[in-house]
């Protein structure tokens, strides 16, 4: 029988160059039990056609993930033209074909209206819920159900390269965008302004707030680190790779704590503060430890997300 070892207590940020096929919750289960971490989550879902950086909080960590889930990010995009799926991408059932009569002025002209602050009508296949139920659920059944268009902002929207031959039309993207965003649903939108309808074929994250792809760590490394660090039971070659608790945070201000501030914040008190309200800022002790987030609040510094006690 194989002997059963009780999972760890890991904190930290692993940068993930999520491969393809894999949901996101399948491959965050693959890494905890990697890991063999007692508590992981990932920031931000990709689909099982997508591939790239899928930042996993283990732990502690994962206190601060909605940073991440929050932040801004940037794709690689590759589109066909001509042929429009129900999902928007080649996973979906194909709902019209009409001809591509583009040229490349045309399409850069296109793109202008998908710069900056637009409204857009999230995809049905989502996870946002409408009466209780994810849109997906609704999708798979034929149903389609009212949507608000959301407010998102497109900081980059850059064409590549164009490739046209008689048989197709492909193109691939640069797409700098914020929360909320779905690029199924920008490239889907962008064909329909064509005229000709489009889908993603390919989609690969390359940034995730702070992080850039250069940092990911492939799974192919991280199972060939794993094998013997199951072994041994020593996880530090693994462990290395790991970001500290606050590297997801450092686009927030950083406050130093006194000692009697440190002990009234730990005890979920507020105390004294002048300096201009903050929705969070980071928290360290004099020592510089990180000891999580607080809000600063007419003319109070309260806790907000700290670290439990024997982390700090």
């Amino acid at each position: 029988m194989t002997q059963q070892h009780k999972r760890r207590a890991v904190d930290g940020i692993l940068l993930l160059d999520k491969p393809l096929e894999f949901t996101s919750n399948g491959i965050l289960q693959k890494v905890r039990w990697l890991y063999q971490a007692q508590k992981a989550g990932h920031t931000g879902a990709l689909d099982p056609l997508a591939s790239g950086l899928l930042p996993i909080c283990f732990g502690e960590a994962t206190k601060f993930s909605q940073f991440l889930l929050d932040t801004d990010k940037t794709y690689l995009v590759s589109a066909r033209f001509g042929i429009r799926t129900d999902t928007s991408d080649a996973a979906g059932e194909v709902v019209s074909t009409r001809p591509v009569a583009f040229n490349q002025p045309q399409l850069e002209l296109a793109m202008q209206a998908f710069r900056g602050d637009i409204l857009q009508v999230p995809t049905m296949f989502s996870a946002l819920k409408y009466q209780g139920q994810p849109l997906y659920k609704y999708a798979r059944q034929g149903i389609t159900v009212p949507r608000e268009a959301r407010p998102i902002s497109i900081f980059r929207f850059e064409l590549l390269a164009l490739r046209q031959s008689s048989e197709q039309t492909d193109a691939d993207f640069i797409v700098h965008c914020s929360k909320g965003t779905y690029i199924r649903t920008l490239i889907d939108d962008l064909g329909e302004a064509l005229g000709c309808g489009a889908y993603v074929s390919a989609l690969h994250r390359t940034q995730v707030g702070p992080f850039q792809a250069e940092a990911m760590q492939p799974l192919p490394k991280l199972e060939a680190l794993a094998a013997p660090c199951h072994q041994s039971r020593d996880f530090s070659t693994l462990d290395q790779l790991l970001l500290p608790l606050d590297a997801a945070l450092h686009g927030l201000e950083a406050l130093t704590l006194s000692a009697e501030q440190q002990r009234r914040i730990a005890h979920g008190q507020s105390f004294g503060c002048e300096l201009p309200d903050a929705e969070a800022v980071r928290l360290y002790s004099a020592k510089q430890q990180f000891l999580g987030i607080g809000k600063r609040e007419q003319g109070e510094l309260k806790p907000r997300r700290l670290l439990s006690t024997n982390k700090q």
